[in-house]
């Protein structure tokens, strides 16, 4: 067992938020933890009580963090991150691919009972979402050896929101040829290739998406939804009747011609859609429609999941802000006829958590009062953040005495093995007793008395960060940076950086939420165009290619980007380790 796990099982003050819960008590508070406590007391938690803990941040980087150190703490399969935009209309433009798997793989594994640590944005919990029953069934287990007709086989990776392709190149793909199914799941690295005789499996194959070349046989393959939006006929049907209802009543009510000639316009080629039961760009806004069930992520957990709540009045506020932008941005796109009144994409603070649906733990930093709770148990640790040592070995040295006089047990957290040695090796030209170094890339460290411990990570001791490697910054080939807007002309290609290549068709100025900003608008494949703010001018790129030959254009929101840069990634690691 982790050695850190175990100090915060056996301290006096978790042994009294445990006793709260297994009493059954609804709320507890709990002060004064500093740095990476708080993520080790929540793996104490989870590896005392073996039951699910959702964790909510008040926002994406926070919830990151928290992920990151809990899967330094635990084994990995133990935590999934769910991610979210904190502005739910956004999630009527195209979600990045990237983005879109580590939700299906959190929703399909919790419909599947997953009883580790789900973390989440205050963003993520806010969001309507297919519900939990409908998730738990949408699947396809495929085994060699199965009757099952093959029209059936295809009908359901419709549903599950599976593109048809003639052929198959990247996740969320799938192709018919004569009796041979080909497909791409969203989660994993394989493609499958199954093969029919009559209405019985003969074979399944995994195959190279580039090559097309199979390469060995497998027995059987669960595949989970490429969307999250998944619907069977009926549900698209029904949505489409309330959809071109809600659309008459409103059009009944508007007077002005411009903006009656819009929304007729814009909903009814929505409506067709939704008749037709296509997955399209902006489908989210019928979220409520598909399912009128209203569940959110919160549904997905069972009444002995535990709720811990970090940093509560930041989230408080910043549910409030995510209500305001929200009205704000809803606003805007009715007075565009984008679309109707009464539709809901999410869920209130006070909807959602004033009721308490679970057993929840309050975690601050201060002591403070939280509106609209009432703790029956408030546990207030004595923590103090780690210094930073600024690389002055000498003062490290006199903090590791301190220590030692008074019977502290001294961690200092790296990374890898190499930087493990690194730290070693410096504690020994500077004299210094050696303390446990552990494999653990915590965030940042913490003097927890109580316990007699002591927890150091690379970056207080030399000012340096040393994390593990992550994904590198997304750099393209066949692309150069533009420093401005004005290095672009209209239809030169352009590449950006989460949905590859599109056409620059243009500058303009856009308002949204009563602020004006300039976007640069890009043409992508089909209808579709994507609008990116000055400010973020460093994730487009010129394209560079052969002048005699123009690039493929690349689907807004599709998967086959993604697929292109994560085998350049793969490519570039295989090299590193070669080197």
């Amino acid at each position: 067992m982790n050695p850190l796990i175990h100090f915060f099982q056996k301290d006096g003050e978790t042994q009294s938020v445990i006793q709260g819960i297994e009493a059954g008590m609804k709320e507890q508070l709990i002060s004064g933890l500093q740095g990476s406590a708080k993520q080790l007391l929540i793996a104490a938690l989870h590896q005392t009580l073996q039951r699910p803990i959702f964790v909510l941040t008040h926002n994406m980087f926070s919830a990151q963090k928290v992920a990151e150190d809990l899967k330094e703490c635990l084994e990995e399969r133990q935590v999934l991150l769910y991610p979210a935009n904190e502005l739910t209309t956004a999630e009527l433009a195209a979600i990045d691919p990237e983005v879109q798997s580590q939700r299906m793989q959190t929703l399909s594994k919790l419909a599947q009972g997953f009883s580790g640590i789900v973390v989440s944005p205050y963003a993520g919990i806010r969001r309507l979402l297919p519900s939990k029953q409908v998730m738990s069934s949408a699947r396809l287990h495929l085994k060699t050896g199965q009757e099952i007709e093959l029209e059936t086989v295809m009908q359901t990776l419709r549903d599950l929101g599976y593109e048809r392709v003639d052929r198959v190149e990247s996740p969320g793909q799938m192709s018919l040829r004569g009796g041979i199914v080909d497909v791409c799941p969203l989660i994993g690295e394989d493609a499958y290739r199954i093969e029919f005789f009559d209405d019985i499996i003969d074979s399944i194959r995994v195959f190279d998406t580039d090559d097309q070349r199979s390469k060995h046989k497998v027995d059987e393959v669960e595949i989970i939804p490429c969307k999250e939006i998944i619907a069977d006929s009926k549900r698209f049907q029904n949505a489409a009747q309330s959809a071109f209802e809600r659309m008459q009543e409103h059009l009944a009510k508007v007077t002005d011609a411009n903006l009656k000639q819009k929304l007729e316009e814009n909903l009814s080629w929505d409506i067709e859609r939704l008749r037709e039961g296509q997955q399209f760009q902006g489908l989210y806004k019928y979220i409520s429609l598909l399912y009128p069930e209203k569940e959110t992520l919160l549904d997905y957990f069972d009444q002995q999941s535990l709720l811990v709540i970090d940093e509560p009045i930041r989230l408080i506020e910043t549910a409030k802000q995510m209500d305001h932008d929200e009205a704000e941005s809803i606003a805007a796109m009715l007075q565009d006829g984008k679309i109707m009144p009464s539709l809901k994409f999410s869920k209130t603070y006070d909807s959602l958590l004033q009721n308490k649906p679970l057993p929840t733990l309050y975690i601050s930093l201060f002591l403070r009062q939280i509106p609209n709770a009432s703790p029956q148990n408030i546990v207030n640790y004595s923590c103090r953040p780690m210094q930073n040592f600024h690389g002055q070995m000498n003062v490290l040295k006199s903090e590791m005495e301190r220590w030692k006089k008074n019977d502290f047990e001294v961690f200092v957290m790296t990374g890898t093995k190499e930087r493990r040695e690194k730290v070693r090796r410096v504690f020994e030209d500077y004299q210094i007793e050696l303390p446990k170094i552990e494999l653990m890339d915590l965030q940042s460290g913490f003097e927890f008395p109580s316990a007699r411990i002591a927890v150091i990570t690379e970056e207080e001791i030399f000012n340096k960060r040393q994390r593990k490697p992550k994904r590198p910054a997304k750099r393209i080939e066949n692309a150069e940076r533009i420093k401005s807007y004005t290095d672009l002309k209209v239809g030169d290609y352009v590449v950006h950086v989460n949905h590859g290549i599109g056409k620059y068709i243009g500058i303009g100025t856009l308002e949204v939420g009563g602020v004006h900003k300039d976007y640069i608008h890009i043409q992508y494949a089909g209808d579709d165009k994507l609008s990116v703010p000055i400010d973020q001018i460093h994730l487009v790129q010129k394209y560079i290619g052969a002048e005699e030959k123009e690039p493929k254009l690349y689907k807004l929101g599709g998967t086959e980007w993604a697929r292109v840069t994560k085998k350049a990634r793969s490519s570039v690691k295989d090299i590193a380790d070669d080197l």
